[in-house]
């Protein structure tokens, strides 16, 4: 079992990212194909099946050299059926049978699972979470999502929709919500939210600051760019982060509360701010936590970057195969 080896997908809107790994999660070569979603994304399972058995045949490797297949995906996962419905990113409005297309196309096992949640078990496993058993996961990114893994094991609840982080409500009667709600952490942190907080506060900011004036100027402003004249000294900035990093910091605290986790591992591409982003984090996490539990609560930035979706991914296959030996 040893010399098995895994495939990771990481499978997103415009690339499907690649990886043969070890069973130590170590990544030996890894690959991408861009995603193409025309035709209701019926090209997407074909061209993921093309390019597995292109790379086997490249490396002069067969399915017996594997264990498994492990998928992240967005939309809704059944990860137990396989299948994913509602990625509208990937023109998946149907039903899509991935397990059973997949398995019969490449004769090695395959499981899937939500695109955060296997971001998760990679952070958890090979990241920042040190193989931990109880670790948090929160993704800033276009939106905010999450991962839940408690003594081991993903959590998925009820519905599957465990670890949604992002529409934790931080500010009642605050910013509207794609979900329909007010206030939710997605709408104040994400890359998008943080330029929306820019934008309504500099309408009432009267000192000196340069990204207010690229603002009032109408020129491109994005989250790096906020975070960017924070670190260097724009006063307006600050105040951004700060409110940014408070919303933040009572998400984590709320987490923590309920699940007592070693670890909260910040990622996505919000979390590039890297110490700046997570020294705020920590400052105002200890006024929304438990004592007991902030004490005992590590607050550390993601560590894997782009691989940790296809690691992830490749852990849903040992996750299983063990759960059934």
């Amino acid at each position: 079992m040893t010399e098995k080896k895994l495939i990771g997908i990481d499978l997103g809107g415009t690339t499907a990212k690649f990886a043969i790994l070890n069973l130590e999660g170590q990544i030996q070569t890894k690959w991408s194909i861009q995603t193409d979603v025309t035709e209701e994304g019926t090209r997407i399972v074909p061209s993921i099946i093309e390019s597995i058995n292109h790379h086997l045949d490249l490396y002069n490797m067969s399915q017996d050299d594997f264990l498994g297949i492990g998928m992240g995906s967005p939309g809704n996962v059944n990860h137990s059926e396989g299948t994913v419905i509602g990625a509208y990113n990937l023109n998946w409005r149907t039903t899509q049978f991935i397990k059973k297309m997949i398995e019969e196309g490449t004769g090695i096992p395959f499981f899937i699972d939500n695109d955060a949640n296997v971001a998760a078990l990679g952070e958890q496993w090979v990241g920042a979470g040190n193989n931990e058993p109880n670790v948090v996961f929160i993704t800033l990114g276009t939106g905010v999502g999450g991962g839940i893994i408690l003594n081991g094991e993903l959590i998925r609840g009820a519905s599957g929709a465990a670890g949604e982080i992002g529409h934790i409500v931080v500010e009642p009667h605050g910013y509207h919500c794609t979900c329909g709600n007010d206030g939710c952490l997605e709408t104040v942190a994400s890359a998008t939210g943080v330029v929306r907080l820019a934008r309504d506060m500099s309408e009432s900011f009267s000192g000196d600051s340069s990204l207010k004036e690229s603002i009032d100027n109408g020129e491109f402003v994005d989250a790096k760019s906020v975070f960017d004249a924070a670190r260097d000294g724009d006063t307006f900035a600050l105040s951004i982060v700060d409110k940014v990093c408070d919303y933040l910091a009572l998400a984590c605290g709320n987490v923590a509360n309920m699940l007592n986790p070693s670890t909260i591992v910040i990622g996505g591409g919000v979390s590039r701010a890297g110490e700046f982003l997570a020294e705020r984090i920590r400052k105002n996490f200890e006024m929304y936590a438990f004592p007991p539990i902030y004490r005992s609560t590590k607050i550390k930035i993601a560590e894997l970057g782009n691989d940790a979706g296809v690691i992830g991914a490749s852990s849903l296959v040992l996750n299983q195969t063990f759960l059934e030996s």
